[in-house]
């Protein structure tokens, strides 16, 4: 199994992450919950950051609080999790946490990864993590009709 993460989305202090884990093995792989997490310091020490399953008040996001699905993969299918945080500072008294890493394992007691990305959560100290689940497979089913041709807006007709 090989965990990456993706350059975090943030937008009005809201950040959002996918976790992408790929199976590199010879055999199926089945997960069935939530990875488990961990935020790491610049030494590699894990820091005071409650790790909630769902988007834990964060923010409304219905694939954060879907319920966990078994997910069966074949060599080489990827499975994804979200990660979702605030960086927010809500008590100016209170340092602001930034992880350096996170330290991901595909369930509980599976073996552990770690994955270099800057977690800048304020001072709220949570984040909220789904479930894994499968990316959506392009249909496969062939059309028979002929889409019309597309006309761009800066298309000039004369």
């Amino acid at each position: 199994m090989y965990v990456q993460a993706e350059e975090p989305s943030a937008a009005m202090g809201l950040r959002a992450m996918t976790l992408k884990l790929t199976n590199c093995g010879k055999r199926t792989y089945t997960l069935k919950g939530y990875p488990t997490i961990r935020v790491l310091d610049e030494d590699g020490k894990p820091l005071d950051v409650r790790v909630s399953h769902g988007s834990a008040g964060i923010a409304t996001l219905d694939n954060f609080d879907a319920p966990p699905r078994q997910v069966t993969l074949r060599p080489n299918e990827t499975a994804l999790a979200g990660v979702v945080w605030r960086n927010t500072v809500t008590d100016p008294t209170v340092p602001a946490v930034n992880g350096k890493a996170l330290d991901v394992a595909p369930a509980e007691g599976s073996p552990r990864q770690t994955v270099a990305e800057l977690i800048d959560l304020g001072n709220t100290g949570k984040l909220g993590v789904s479930p894994w689940y499968t990316p959506e497979k392009p249909s496969t089913k062939t059309h028979t009709s002929t889409p019309a041709p597309r006309r761009s807006a800066w298309t000039t007709t004369q």
